[in-house]
């Protein structure tokens, strides 16, 4: 058996069961009073960061899915759709079972390749998903940023429909990523540029998901630079729209920044919890 193994230090995600169960179980006990969600966005930066909203999110998907798939990012247009080839990922909890067929007819659908890279939009949650459904299997794919991944969700919806599976789709994605570390700061620095983020580029943004519009969602991350993982968004977008999941809600909105309340930093990220419904 092929296992695809950890490549993110114990600083992203514990990796210890015991912790994990420990951070995990409040949402534990709220879940089935919030579930049914078909589709959700949750981020995917270090726990102590967006761990929270992550776990908001993960645990609002119907709780009897056969399969969770997991849309990454970090592709640019022209890139292939990528997907783990192996037959299962560790997590703290142990393996958790790719399912292969569903895999196998999404590569051959999508034209996909094997992923071969270290990358973090997808595997920082998966011990949330091992945790939340410790009895499905998991599809890892990454998508491009361009708008043909709003029509492989489409396609993906197809395909599950074809094979009579119960499946829900986590979108992984942050937001702007401002300051000097990213190379990103129109607004200059400090709170204002805080509130701009906040209050307009990373607002746009998730109302463009709200509205359901798949051509805004991509203009806002490729012009103001509001998701660094565009592909995976619209890929869920895709999906949600083809089996009638509602409308996408927000659940919660934070930002790196809320982590410093002493001063303020030079760079930080945005962060929103999405759910349809």
């Amino acid at each position: 058996m092929q296992i695809r193994d950890y490549s993110l230090p114990p600083g992203w995600f514990p990796h210890a069961a015991a912790e994990i169960s420990g951070f995990l179980s409040d949402f534990s006990s709220k879940s089935s009073q919030m579930s049914g969600s078909r589709a959700v966005i949750a981020p995917h930066a270090g726990w102590y960061y967006s761990g929270n909203l992550a776990a908001k999110a993960v645990s609002r998907l119907q709780p009897d899915a056969e399969t969770i798939i997991v849309l990454g990012g970090h592709l640019g247009a022209g890139a292939p759709p990528l997907l783990a080839m192996e037959d299962a990922a560790r997590t703290p909890f142990g393996h958790i079972p790719i399912d292969k067929v569903l895999r196998d007819k999404i590569k051959k659908a999508l034209s996909g390749a094997e992923d071969r890279y270290r990358d973090n939009t997808i595997e920082v949650l998966l011990p949330m998903v091992h945790y939340f459904f410790p009895k499905a299997n998991i599809i890892w794919l990454r998508l491009p940023e361009e708008i043909e991944s709003f029509n492989s969700g489409k396609i993906i919806s197809g395909i599950v429909s074809e094979l009579n599976k119960k499946v829900n789709v986590i979108a992984s994605t942050d937001l702007t990523h401002y300051g000097a570390n990213y190379g990103f700061s129109p607004k200059g620095a400090g709170r204002e540029a805080l509130k701009w983020v906040c209050d307009v580029n990373d607002k746009n943004f998730i109302e463009a998901v709200e509205a359901a519009d798949e051509n805004e969602v991509l203009r806002r991350a490729q012009k103001d630079k509001a998701a660094c993982s565009a592909g995976a968004v619209l890929g869920a977008m895709g999906f949600a729209e083809d089996v009638s999941a509602g409308n996408a809600r927000l659940i919660e909105y934070a930002t790196s920044a809320d982590k410093d309340k002493s001063s303020m930093p030079d760079s930080f990220v945005g962060y929103a919890a999405m759910a349809w419904q």
